[in-house]
């Protein structure tokens, strides 16, 4: 049998603040397990587990893995905006004319992520 991603795993100076920004994120939650000051939390959500870890570096680089997030059931710009007002930043804004393109954020330790068109919006495109 192959193995299965159990989790995705962030590296992070704040555990559980990380985990709070992210269950808002992903609509999910915070495991009952965890609480301020651990060194480790997970966030439980639909089809994924986000698992932050305290560490003691500082982000440095710029990430080589990230989200694309997809909306469910709000349009591309209804989602970065509901993200700006969690504690997200803008890094980048690719959308382009037609509908086209994505949004670059980054949460609250600057980890890039992206905001993609929704279901429905990828349907009236296409």
């Amino acid at each position: 049998m192959a193995s299965l991603v159990r989790h995705v795993t962030f590296d992070c100076s704040d555990a559980y603040a990380q985990a709070s920004f992210w269950a808002q994120v992903l609509e999910g939650r915070v495991s009952d397990e965890d609480a301020p000051g651990d060194p480790e939390a997970l966030v439980e959500a639909e089809g994924v587990g986000v698992l932050f870890v305290t560490v003691p570096e500082a982000k440095s680089v710029k990430n080589r893995v990230h989200f694309d997030l997809q909306p469910q059931d709000r349009t591309r710009d209804e989602e970065v905006e509901r993200l700006l007002k969690l504690g997200a930043t803008l890094v980048g804004d690719h959308r382009r004319e037609g509908g086209l393109g994505w949004v670059t954020l980054a949460d609250p330790e600057g980890n890039e992520f992206c905001v993609e068109r929704s279901k429905g919006e990828r349907e009236r495109t296409e």
